[in-house]
């Protein structure tokens, strides 16, 4: 059997895009197993997701698709669908989100590896060690700016002697510098509750029991600048009643948290994400 590849691309739309590529991947031996595109008409820009398999390499493949995309103005990558992606979790003292990802992995559910940890705490040292991961405490109680810039620095280094493909931002009770979230561009998920911005500040769950509410949820985005307002690429909801004291609100959403992170980790990981200015196109 061929290895398989995962090529996903947008651009803006024009006649013969879906020809133009299968024609090249015709040509380098290749064989469609899947195949996804949508046309955004608001904003005139194609997107596609095609897995297939070939007997050419990584290398070749790339070469050989790169003079097309020149041609279409694509924002592209090409990638063996056997690699898994190398994600870098970040955590503070909340570790329902971290337990669930490393269970996933360790049992299989999750095609993703997790080469480092870190904290600015130390509560979770053991967990990562069950599973033999490297835990990094990077403290910040109290943290000056220059402290807090230090202290990126050394997740910087964590990225770069890792390899890391994508940070996890797994319940981490900080916020990013503007100049991390841009380099993290597309590279950075987050999860919150989906009461923001209707509820700020402390204790979302209680102020939503206060006021009623008959809906909860989850959402996980791409990190930006912009605090909790990135590319969203899943949400989760759950409806509950007046009789769901907050305590209960605060489990249920701490469920729906968990799954909906690992579906954007999952579908991040799968190549089946696409950035559309504010927004995404999932191909699930």
């Amino acid at each position: 059997m061929n290895p398989r590849f995962v090529l996903k691309l947008s651009c803006p739309d024009r006649a013969g895009i879906v020809h133009a590529v299968t024609g090249v991947l015709l040509q380098q031996g290749g064989n469609i197993l899947t195949s996804h595109q949508h046309g955004d008409a608001d904003h005139a820009r194609f997107f596609m997701r095609i897995e297939f398999e070939a007997a050419a390499d990584e290398v070749a493949l790339q070469a050989a698709f790169k003079p097309l995309a020149e041609e279409f103005g694509m924002d592209w990558e090409l990638v063996a669908r056997a690699r898994k992606t190398r994600v870098l979790l970040l955590v503070s003292k909340l570790g329902h989100c971290l337990n669930d990802l490393l269970f996933r992995v360790q049992t299989g559910h999750l095609p993703i590896e997790i080469p480092a940890i870190v904290s600015n705490h130390r509560d979770f040292y053991q967990l990562a060690a069950s599973h033999n991961i490297p835990f990094h405490h990077f403290p910040l109680l109290g943290g000056t700016q220059a402290q807090k810039q230090a202290q990126e620095a050394k997740i910087r280094e964590v990225v770069a002697d890792n390899q890391i493909d994508l940070v996890v931002l797994a319940r981490y009770m900080q916020i990013l510098s503007p100049e991390l979230c841009r380099d993290l561009s597309g590279r950075a998920i987050n999860i919150h509750h989906s009461f923001l911005p209707s509820f700020k500040g402390a204790k979302p769950y209680h102020q939503a029991y206060e006021r009623g509410v008959k809906l909860i949820g989850a959402t996980a985005h791409y990190v930006t600048s912009d605090l909790d307002e990135g590319p969203i690429i899943e949400q989760e909801v759950a409806r509950i009643d007046h009789s769901m004291p907050p305590e209960q609100l605060v489990g249920i959403g701490r469920d729906m948290e968990c799954v909906a992170l690992a579906r954007a980790i999952q579908w991040h990981a799968e190549h089946r994400v696409l950035l559309n200015g504010n927004r995404t196109v999932v191909f699930r």
